[in-house]
């Protein structure tokens, strides 16, 4: 039986206008003046910002004003009728967006018949203009690029480039084209050394390789915690059913004996005791657990004795060792050193509360697991948070609500936990993103680590940047320091520094060579995960609009640079950087293949896409039909 279809409506034989109705034309030429008008009112509007930049980065403080206005408006509507009508849209107008508006209204014009006059001069940039200063201001501050990849490949360095040229030179050899030095880590001598190996290894390589130094910020951690318990843990390999397959080592050490013999942990002993152990002796201890265990003597030597266990083992410096002795005595020593206290921590589920407070603890005093505390690195910081704000622990693992504020305290309610609670340590981040925090743009160790960057850095990034006074107050540090010629890095860590992005710019460019680093970490954490691909997406257009290089940062391969085995979904990430203008990789113990192979993708994706335009390169994968 054939199935009947019910009849269509009257409206489906209807007539749709063609594209070109002068109509329609009319009425989107008349939206596209309102829009152009609302831009060079707002260029007025920011005069005085645009006067006080850089002669050279004048004219992109005008585009990065236009796109301002431009993008105040909800364009969704406009944009699918201008596609409608297959002329140019404003999809792609980042780099020139006066000079695109203009085109659109001139195809317009020219479709309804109108005069158009040529209004280019108006322009601060054009389509090919806008682009070449983005390259140009992206040279300057990140230096040159290899052949057939437009993104540079930066790399943070490890302690270990202050002091081996070869990992230097290996890792300039596997395409490392800016060396990032961590100004949290190490000393300003560190960080000299590194910088002439990396130019001692560029020179050799023939290459420019350009030097960013990253100031610390006012970084809010947890403060030190109490020392855990001082136990040692030991146990063997074992298989996937659980049983043992590799024994444990341990080796016994005599008084004033050099720890750094071997990978074992290592113990001290009382000397006499020690002389009675012989190769093949059992030693007999209960553990912590009262665990009954024997440990097998299995070499002797001048530095010590080693012996093996086959099961799990807790050991503190009160548990007795016994060997049995003459007559068939048992003969115990305990050890003095060698076992040092776990490193503190906090377990916290949800629903529990905590107490972060602003004077540090006293370190003689135990934790209390029934009314935990933990100090905040930057005691201001607790003055100035209210409640019902919240706060985010350990990089996002944990999240709280402050239920309530002084002065001196905060107390926490935890509200968000994995089911089996998170250990909270020493040293771990603190984020407020609902706070309106005062805090300063430069630490006091920033300002000393400011001498060190004028002399060996070709850029420097401001962490934790929030205000455009920020941003001044470090070009005016760098100038007191010689600095003047050094490049600044905008690090948006922070919900508020993203807000202020364009201020931040226009900041910015008043320095000689300006660059942001979207620093996904502490970004992530503070507008919250789901936001994220909104945030970085906003971020791209608006740096592009202000011709202004961007760092994609943060856990980029991170799987391949820490194991040697890239995720999949590292892989999509890392091709995303081609719309950046420069891709940041972490230090790690397969860091040069991981240069290597960032670069391969890199290259792979220069020929489909630039910024956010497809490039249409040819397909191989697939011929014509037929």
């Amino acid at each position: 039986m054939v199935k009947k279809h019910p009849p269509l409506p009257l409206e489906a034989f209807t007539p749709v206008p063609p594209p070109w109705d002068r109509s329609v034309c009319l009425e989107l030429i008349d939206q596209l003046w309102a829009l152009r008008a609302a831009m060079l009112q707002s260029e007025q509007r920011y005069a005085d910002a645009i006067a006080s930049v850089a002669l050279h980065q004048r004219e992109s403080a005008r585009n990065l004003v236009h796109f301002l206005a431009l993008r105040a408006t909800d364009l969704r509507e406009l944009q699918a009728r201008l596609a409608w009508l297959g002329v140019s849209s404003l999809g792609r107008a980042e780099s020139h967006v006066l000079a695109n508006v203009n085109k659109v209204l001139g195809i317009l014009h020219r479709l309804t018949g109108q005069a158009w006059q040529d209004r280019s001069p108006e322009e601060p940039v054009g389509s090919v203009s806008g682009p070449a200063l983005l390259c140009g201001h992206t040279q300057a501050l990140l230096g040159p690029v290899a052949r057939d990849r437009s993104v540079r490949i930066m790399v943070t360095l490890p302690s270990e480039a202050a002091t081996d040229y070869a990992l230097v030179r290996s890792l300039v050899a596997a395409g490392m084209d800016v060396a990032r030095i961590n100004c949290a880590h190490d000393e300003a001598a560190d960080w000299k050394a590194m910088a002439k190996r990396v130019r001692r290894a560029a020179k050799a390589a023939q290459r420019e390789v350009k030097v960013l130094m990253d100031l610390g910020g006012p970084k809010i951690r947890t403060g030190p915690l109490p020392p855990g318990p001082t136990v040692l843990k030991l146990r063997p390999v074992r298989d996937q059913l659980g049983f043992a397959t590799e024994p444990w080592r341990l080796r016994l050490l005599h008084p004033g004996a050099s720890a750094a013999t071997g990978a074992e942990p290592c113990i001290v002993v009382d000397d006499s005791w020690l002389a009675r152990l012989r190769v093949g002796q059992q030693i007999h201890l209960n553990d912590v657990r009262d665990k009954k265990r024997r440990l097998l003597v299995v070499q002797t030597g001048t530095h010590g004795v080693l012996v093996e266990g086959m099961q799990t083992c807790y050991l503190t410096p009160e548990t007795p060792l016994s060997v049995k002795g003459l007559h068939g005595r048992r003969v115990h020593t305990v050890y003095p050193g060698g076992i040092v206290p776990l490193p503190a921590a906090i377990r916290l589920h949800r629903g529990d509360r905590l107490s972060l407070v602003a004077q540090p603890l006293d370190p003689g005093l135990p934790l209390d697991p029934q009314h935990p505390r933990v100090a905040c690195t930057l005691p201001q910081v607790v003055g100035q948070v209210r409640s019902g704000e919240r706060v985010w622990l350990d990089d996002g693992r944990i999240g709280a609500v402050v239920r309530q504020a002084s002065r001196h305290q905060l107390e926490l309610e935890i509200v968000a936990a994995r089911d089996g609670g998170e250990k909270l340590m020493a040293d771990k981040g603190i984020n407020f993103p609902d706070s309106e925090l005062d805090l300063p743009a430069l630490t006091e160790k920033d300002l000393q680590d400011l001498q060190t960057v004028a002399k060996v850095a070709d850029l420097v990034g401001l962490s934790f940047v929030q205000r455009p006074d920020d941003v001044r107050q470090l070009l005016d540090a760098l100038q007191r320091v010689d600095g003047g010629q050094v490049g600044v890095v905008l690090k948006i860590e922070t919900l508020r520094g993203f807000e202020n992005l364009p201020e931040l710019m226009l900041a910015a460019m008043a320095g000689p060579a300006a660059g942001v680093m979207i620093a996904r970490g502490d970004l992530a954490v503070e507008c919250g995960y789901e936001r994220m691909a909104e945030v970085q997406e906003e971020i791209l257009w608006c740096s592009e609009a202000a011709h202004m290089p961007v760092i994609w940062a943060t856990q980029v391969l991170e799987s391949q640079a820490k194991t040697g085995v890239p995720s999949r979904a590292e892989i999509s990430d890392a091709g995303m950087g081609v719309r950046a203008e420069c891709v940041m990789l972490n230090k790690g113990p397969y860091i040069a293949e991981t240069i290597r192979t960032l670069d391969d993708i890199l290259r792979r994706m220069a020929g489909h896409q630039t910024k956010k335009t497809p490039l249409l390169r040819a397909l191989r994968a697939w011929g014509p039909p037929g």
